[in-house]
């Protein structure tokens, strides 16, 4: 899955993409590795099926370097807000938060893409539709793998990877939040966003080629 975060980026992906070009536009094939062109054509990726590969996706994902940017967007956005986790409003508050943030991604990513992957049989990467499809199918699909995923076998099944692994990043955070954000709503709250969350993240992958391809390159 691509990484976890809240970004803003993605809507503008979405709305320059959609205003550029033509459907039938080839399909870009420079993506990372944790992201793939669907179809029954596409041979360039094979099943992850063992610990070994989903271990390596895991290390893979979280070491990218959106992950050092989505950490700084939900550390500010917490900070900016004064949401969860509530640690207050100087610096030594944000710092937390920065702490807080990465911890999270990484557990989620862990919990999902590793120990319920692994445990599940399921395939965490996320294989995008690309062009040939309309706008609003795609934006669909990349929602609805929040709930979705493909099993290592083929075919689809129940995201457990995502709602399962959402859970125990959402108690583990338990052990570093403040005593304000470890309710029961907030921790509820958590669990949903994250989940919901992951849906929309996929709409980064599923349009940034396209953003890349008509927009960057014309602009060069």
């Amino acid at each position: 899955m691509p990484t976890r975060s809240r970004f803003p980026i993605i809507a503008l992906i979405v709305l320059c993409s959609s205003l550029t070009g033509r459907a039938q536009d080839a399909p870009d094939t420079q993506l990372r590795a944790t992201t793939t062109q669907s179809g029954p054509g596409n041979s360039s990726f094979g099943p992850m099926d063992t610990t070994k590969e989903k271990w390596q996706h895991f290390v893979h994902e979280t070491s990218s370097p959106l992950v050092a940017a989505a950490v700084a967007f939900d550390a500010t956005f917490s900070q900016i807000t004064q949401t969860d986790p509530k640690y207050g409003v100087n610096r030594i508050a944000y710092a937390k938060r920065f702490g807080a943030s990465a911890a999270d991604i990484v557990t989620q990513n862990f919990f999902g893409d590793f120990v319920i992957a692994s445990a599940f049989h399921e395939d965490s990467r996320y294989f995008r539709k690309g062009s040939g499809h309309s706008l609003l199918y795609r934006i669909g699909y990349s929602i609805s793998r929040a709930v979705v995923i493909r099993k290592d076998t083929g075919g689809n099944t129940f995201n457990f990877d995502n709602v399962l692994g959402s859970a125990m990043s959402a108690g583990f955070s338990n052990i570093y939040y403040p005593p304000a954000s470890r309710t029961g709503r907030a921790i509820l709250m958590h669990f949903w966003i994250d989940v919901a969350d992951n849906g929309f993240v996929n709409l980064g992958p599923e349009f940034w080629p396209d953003f890349r391809r008509k927009i960057l390159r014309r602009h060069h």
